[in-house]
């Protein structure tokens, strides 16, 4: 009997093992077979795609198979056809096919199917806005009107369906020559001189801007300035001069203050305290020591403007001017937590106290960077919050089922990354806070780290730290970190940011795996590694390969930056060259460093790396410090020429 049972198991041990292998091969076909339906709908091949996709039934991206079907043959298809389609497709490509509708709505001008079907679009674009704008003007048109002029002040091509509302914006006389140039200026200031001139069609015949001159003043800018016969009778010619000299600027702030101060007295006060702003903001962005000088002449100022005229104050020691500056801010900019904290920390300087608590206070319950070190300004250290919520197993295996999970899973085994991110976000956007905590459970069981803590980010009043500070391949990573003694929560944070956990990722730029190591780095570290059965390439994701040239590359970059991990953070995205360029002549706050740093993805990244590093630490138990400790205090810039860090080469 003992034998019998023995065998019936063996025979359903193998049965299952045969069904698993029969699935996967499956699976793995499957896969194949959806490429190759993609390659297909990409050509515009109907009749291959129709081949492919009768393998693909009860597939997981099935969805995507019917939606291309009918895509090839929108063109032919009823709005009946078409709102049933929808009612079958899941995800997000019924956001596609809706768009796609749209937009054939609109250019074939069936207006009142398209009023109908705009307002269920999920999101927004731009096309299809002024689309929308467009068919509006036909009862009336005013708010729509109203609504264009928003879109006309931008410096960026706008789509061509914008086109008829700027038309008709000009045909009933509500663009002045005023708001002509005020878009040449944004386009000019962008660098977008086609925009520009496209623009400058809307100027009166009588009075054409110099836009044959833009093109040569872009490259050289300062031959223009220094030209002696300027006839400033005209805007236009006014207008010309003032873009080489915000031109110049962008290369040269100084040579730029040089050449405006021969000519500004020939133009209006307005005039001059725009092409100031304009020089003091590069200026401020070299940190030259001149550009709140050029602040003091300047006029009106943008936010982008005056958030520079913060950090170059901060760097002053000016807190006059900071407080100003953020007082000047639009009321949505004002309440960034950047300005928000710093305008209290002008306050407080300036001995207004309360005033500065009354800012602080609400401050220091955000997780960001500035609420800790709000908290902290206020006497509370920045805790981890306790797990409010674990989802119970049942529903985090129900995830599991979820098509949108599984259609993102699918993807992600494909190395559709993009795609399978677009998917688990569609799924995510109505989730509660439970379902959000159970998705990130189950994306972290999953090992799609990423997912477990952007999902985990969203909650709004149920939090689970442990989730969004995961620390995954904590084993490896140990070892690597002991050897080059490096803080292990320091090495987290940076991770974090730079990766998300994400062992096979590839940037862009060619950075590999979890510490996005760029190949001629990676190559570097390994000969001083002695790694000699190194080879590059993919090789660099190996968790393992990774941590060893990763930690390795940071130790370096540390010892030659003062062991100071915001400079060797700014060091680690940007370059150590410039990490020790951004430096000051004196020792400088380390917050007001890493707020003044030029490149705004390298400030992001260091005040984050910073703020993961804090709750990283006591999530791993070590000694509090608070952020404020942890971060310090930057030494200044060598008086002498600093010698050249030993790096690797392009």
């Amino acid at each position: 009997m003992i034998g019998n049972t023995l065998t019936i198991k063996s025979i359903l041990a193998g049965l299952c093992a045969l069904l698993a292998t029969a699935g996967a091969v499956r699976a793995a076909t499957q896969d194949e077979d959806f490429m190759a339906a993609r390659d297909a709908f990409r050509a515009g091949d109907a009749g291959k795609l129709e081949r492919y996709a009768k393998s693909l039934t009860n597939y997981p991206l099935e969805p995507y198979v019917t939606y291309w079907r009918f895509r090839l043959r929108l063109d032919e298809a009823t709005p009946e056809a078409v709102r049933t389609m929808l009612l079958r497709l899941e995800g997000p490509v019924t956001n596609s096919l809706r768009t796609d509708w749209l937009k054939q709505l609109a250019l074939k001008q069936q207006w009142e199917v398209f009023d109908t079907e705009f307002p269920q679009l999920d999101g927004s674009d731009p096309e299809l806005l002024c689309y929308s704008l467009q068919s509006r003007l036909r009862s009336g048109g005013a708010e729509a009107l109203s609504y264009a002029r928003t879109l006309w002040y931008s410096g960026r091509d706008q789509p061509e369906s914008c086109t008829p509302l700027f038309d008709a914006l000009a045909v009933s006389m509500q663009l002045s020559a005023d708001d002509v140039w005020a878009r040449i200026r944004l386009a000019l200031e962008a660098g977008n001189t086609g925009v520009a001139r496209r623009a400058a069609e809307y100027l009166p015949s009588k009075e054409p801007a110099e836009s044959q001159a833009w093109p040569g003043i872009a490259v050289n800018p300062q031959a223009y300035l220094e030209r002696k016969n300027h006839n400033l009778q005209s805007r236009a010619s006014r207008e010309t001069v003032m873009f080489a000299a915000h031109r110049l600027a962008r290369t040269s702030p100084p040579l730029a203050a040089t050449q405006w101060t021969k000519l500004a007295d020939r133009f209006s006060e307005a005039e001059r305290g725009y092409v100031w702003g304009h020089i003091a903001f590069q200026g401020a962005q070299r940190h030259d020591p001149n550009a709140l000088y050029w602040y003091s002449k300047a006029g009106e100022l943008n936010d982008a403007q005056l958030a520079w005229k913060v950090r170059i104050a901060l760097r002053a020691k000016s807190w006059a001017d900071v407080l100003a500056a953020v007082n000047a801010m639009s009321p949505k900019e004002s309440q960034d937590p950047a300005w928000r904290y710093w305008k209290a920390r002008a306050l407080k300087a300036m001995g207004r106290a309360e005033e500065a608590q009354a800012l602080l206070v609400p401050l220091a319950t955000d997780f960001s960077f500035y609420g800790q070190l709000a908290s902290e300004e206020v006497g509370i250290q920045a805790k981890l919050p306790a797990a409010s919520y674990k989802p119970p197993r049942d529903e985090v295996q129900a995830m599991a089922k979820v098509p949108g999970f599984q259609r993102a899973q699918t993807f992600y085994r494909l190395s559709l990354r993009f795609e399978g991110n677009r998917e688990w976000t569609w799924t995510i956007r109505g989730f509660d806070d439970k379902q959000l905590l159970a998705a990130a459970e189950f994306a972290r069981r999953s090992e799609l780290y990423d997912r477990a803590i952007n999902t985990a980010d969203r909650t709004r009043e149920l939090h689970d730290f442990s989730m969004r500070y995961l620390a995954p391949y904590r084993d490896v990573m140990k070892s690597y970190v002991g050897q080059q003694q490096l803080d292990e929560a320091f090495v987290y944070g940076l991770i974090r940011q730079e990766s998300r956990f994400i062992s096979d990722v590839k940037s862009s730029a060619g950075a590999v795996g979890l510490m996005q190591l760029m190949p001629a780095t990676a190559r570097w570290a390994a000969q001083k590694l002695g790694l000699k059965d190194y080879r590059g390439g993919m090789q660099t994701a190996n968790v393992d390969t990774n941590l060893n040239l990763g930690t390795w590359y940071l130790r370096h970059v540390l010892d030659n930056l003062d062991s100071h991990p915001v400079l060797a953070s700014a060091a680690y995205n940007a370059g150590p060259g410039r990490a020790r360029a951004w430096r000051a002549n004196e020792p400088m706050d380390a917050a007001i460093y890493a707020e003044s740093i030029p490149f705004n993805e390298t400030r992001d990244y260091v005040k984050k790396v910073m703020s993961n590093a804090n709750y990283y630490s006591q999530q791993f138990g070590q000694t509090l410090l608070s952020l404020k400790e942890r971060i310090g205090v930057i030494s200044a810039r060598s008086r002498t020429p600093e010698k050249a860090l030993d790096e690797p080469g392009g």
